[in-house]
């Protein structure tokens, strides 16, 4: 489902086709989500929040709760899986949710962030 690759190299072509600032950071566990959330200092957030998604009602109001535009990413099309996964408490509460298209579903993130600064599309 999720490819050969692991997502320490896709983070490397992707700061190679956007210069520029992107950090890269990873828990499971819930509060540290909330907290980088919170302290982030970045123009945008792309968030894979996993399981949490469907069950996370405390992120989805740490995403409430800050400025900076967030974009759900999600590798597998959620819609193709088990029917708990169809419902995300955070898609809501994102600028736009990006899904089932693999590891690519990060590149296309970043795209809608390059394309919003140009100030080609909105959010929200």
């Amino acid at each position: 489902m999720y490819g050969n690759r692991t997502f320490l190299h896709v983070l490397e072509d992707l700061k190679k086709l956007f210069p520029g600032e992107i950090d890269y950071f990873q828990s499971n566990v819930e509060g540290e989500l909330i907290n980088a959330l919170h302290d982030s200092k970045h123009d945008g957030i792309i968030l894979n929040a996993g399981g949490y998604s469907h069950t996370s009602v405390a992120i989805r109001d740490a995403i409430s709760g800050i400025q900076i535009p967030v974009v759900e990413v999600h590798i597998s099309n959620l819609a193709q899986r088990e029917e708990f996964r169809h419902n995300s408490f955070i898609t809501a509460v994102c600028a736009g949710s990006i899904m089932g298209f693999g590891m690519d579903s990060y590149r296309l993130a970043l795209q809608w962030f390059e394309w919003n600064q140009r100030g080609k599309i909105g959010y929200r």
